[in-house]
């Protein structure tokens, strides 16, 4: 709600008495004291109802529509007496009557607060990587990696004591299984912004292994393997389904989230009702329509439209929405954008984090470009905390993770005293076909997998299995592994999550420091440092190159040669930018199958 005046109230016994509250203190109010625009109440209860005849939203009571009070013709404003009943209306659609206490508490606080001095507080971000399989070779050395570079992890671990026992007593973990959908439970990822996913099958030797999995560290190159636990579908396949669906919401969408409108033939609605400076005694009005043909391309669209008025110290017209039944986690994205088609004029869109009605809005004022459809882009980072047009230096930041409602407005106010440079009386429109949240370029990877190299060789045709490393030539003997893993790649790619896929040929205990080889399409052969593939993943998470690519990784060290650092001279870290801005968009490998693998 937007309020820089005085209005009078033609009759305020009758709203302090419709509140069912009659007080000394109200009555020695005079009409020319109140202002409606400091009343207050929480939200919903729906006055707008769609009229399915024109497709439009129109204000009912009972039987009656009440249609625009004020008319624009030739220029001329025509202005009625203010609207009691439009008034009410608003109230109850925005659930109810406002206290009369918070109401004498907001217009004390109004007459006495000076100006606000000091600049707005800039938003913080931060965020939480999460590390799954972090008890495993790779896995403890992201952990590892991550916390010497001062960022905030988090592990999902199955077995609690020994991951304390592994990487510490104090580490931040969550215990589950990604096999079981029913422990991942939704507040474990709360601010998250990144996972790194080491999980795989467990691979050992048939005669068993040392404490430490001595064995099973030098490859299964040097024994018979077989599959030990979770079988590969259930956590290769299954498992990734249940880890995506989980984190999601969490780390975001690289096209962001539809917050309202159009898209893949669906529409996402809100519950926009008008918000007019009725509430502080003025007489503008507006409306909020379906316009099947309207929009770009002649598709459907909304329209926020109406009739603005100085009239009666008034000036502004807008539409917002009731408080959503569960406030939006925005907080993998970096701003809204508003697809729209402009009128040249100045509007603003305003962001509530909380379920108060006469609250901070944080707000961010927009210009249109006449009669062209176009995308404004609206960083988090600058909404301004702002409390009926003034600044509030002292707000708490935004908090992108806790999103209420929503608000359009056009107004002749800014705020802190300024106007709107492209304010104009009368009638406006200004159609909008989407509200969405944005990730802003570049894009960098949120979700980062260690695959495996070979997974789209064992059903390729025309391979001589014979040259292939053992995990290729036993892919049915250790339950399909490779074909599940494959699968469970192509839910990343097809999930909508900025990725990277890396794909480490045979892993080693060898230290970090060999010269690399990356390559793409699956072809290649060798071995590579566990401690190499865990820096190639944190260091993916930061670059934009790195991003929904799949490639193979191995060391120009052959096999028959082990590759030693000498502690006093250790190699120099490694840009893998440089790798990374090798790789191409859409290469997986599977370009090289003649058909999809049998099913399994």
């Amino acid at each position: 709600m937007e309020c820089c005046c005085s209005a009078k109230l033609s009759s305020p016994s009758s709203i302090l008495s419709f509140q069912g509250f009659s007080s000394p203190v109200g009555r020695k109010f005079s009409k020319s004291c109140l202002q409606p625009q400091l009343l207050s109440s929480p939200l919903p209860k729906p006055f707008l109802q769609l009229n399915n005849k024109h497709n439009t939203f129109l204000y009912r009571h009972s039987s009656t529509s009440f249609p625009l009070r004020t008319s624009y013709r030739g220029g001329v404003i025509s202005a009625e007496a203010w609207d009691l009943g439009r008034f009410l209306k608003t109230l109850f659609f925005f659930n109810g009557p406002p206290s009369p206490a918070k109401f004498v508490e907001s217009l004390i606080e109004k007459l006495s607060s000076p100006s606000p001095q000091e600049p707005p507080k800039a938003m913080e971000t931060s965020g939480i990587v999460l590390v799954s399989g972090a008890t495993g070779g790779v896995g403890r050395r992201v952990v590892d990696i991550l916390r010497k570079k001062g960022m905030h992890v988090r592990v999902l671990v199955r077995n609690e004591e020994k991951a304390r026992r592994m990487l510490g007593p104090d580490i931040d973990l969550i215990v589950g299984d990604i096999t079981k959908e029913s422990t991942l439970l939704p507040k474990y990822f709360k601010g998250v912004r990144n996972v790194i996913n080491a999980v795989s099958v467990i691979v050992g030797p048939k005669e068993g292994d040392t404490p430490d999995r001595a064995k099973y560290s030098q490859g299964i190159k040097f024994f018979e393997p077989e599959i030990k636990g979770d079988s590969p579908e259930l956590v290769e396949y299954v498992g990734m389904k249940n880890l995506i669906n989980a984190v999601k919401g969490s780390i975001g969408l690289r096209n962001g989230k539809l917050l309202f409108g159009f898209e893949d033939g669906s529409f996402k609605e809100l519950p926009w009702g008008a918000l007019d400076d009725v509430v502080m005694g003025g007489v503008s009005e507006s409306t909020f329509q379906f316009d099947r043909t309207g929009g770009e391309n002649g598709g459907p669209t909304g329209l926020f439209k109406g009739v603005v008025s100085t009239a009666n110290n008034g000036g502004f017209t807008s539409i917002r929405t009731k408080n959503f039944s569960e406030p939006e986690d925005l907080s993998a994205y970096d701003g809204l954008e508003l697809r729209l088609k402009g009128d040249g004029r100045r509007y603003k869109l305003i962001v509530r984090t909380s379920s108060e009605w006469d609250t901070v809005g944080y707000t961010a004022g927009f210009d249109t470009v006449g009669g062209q459809w176009q995308s404004i882009r609206l960083p988090f980072s600058s909404l301004r905390p702002i409390f009926r047009a003034r600044t509030v230096s002292d707000a708490p930041p935004f908090d992108s993770s806790n999103v209420v409602s929503l608000q359009l407005m056009f107004s002749k106010f800014e705020y802190d005293g300024k106007l709107n440079p492209t304010f104009l009386e009368g009638a406006f429109q200004l159609p909008l076909s989407s509200i969405r949240s944005y990730v802003k370029d570049p894009v960098t990877p949120r979700f980062v997998h260690v695959s495996s190299a070979g997974v789209t060789r064992p059903e390729r045709p025309g391979l001589d299995l014979s040259k292939q490393p053992p995990a290729v030539r036993l892919n049915k003997e250790l339950g399909f592994i490779l074909t599940f893993k494959l699968k469970g790649e192509d839910l990343i790619r097809e999930s909508g999550v900025p990725y990277t896929i890396v794909r480490p040929c045979a892993l080693t205990e060898e230290p970090a420091g060999a010269d690399l080889i990356f390559d793409q399409g699956d072809n290649i052969t060798g071995k590579v440092s566990r401690e190499e593939v865990a820096r190639i993943c944190v260091a993916a998470l930061e670059s934009p190159y790195a991003c929904d690519k799949t490639f193979e990784v191995k060391s120009t060290i052959p096999f028959s040669e082990p590759f030693t650092v000498d502690p006093e001279n250790p190699p120099s870290e490694k840009d893998y930018d440089i790798y990374f801005k090798t790789l191409k968009d859409g290469i997986s490998g599977k370009e090289m199958l003649e058909q999809s693998p049998v099913p399994v």
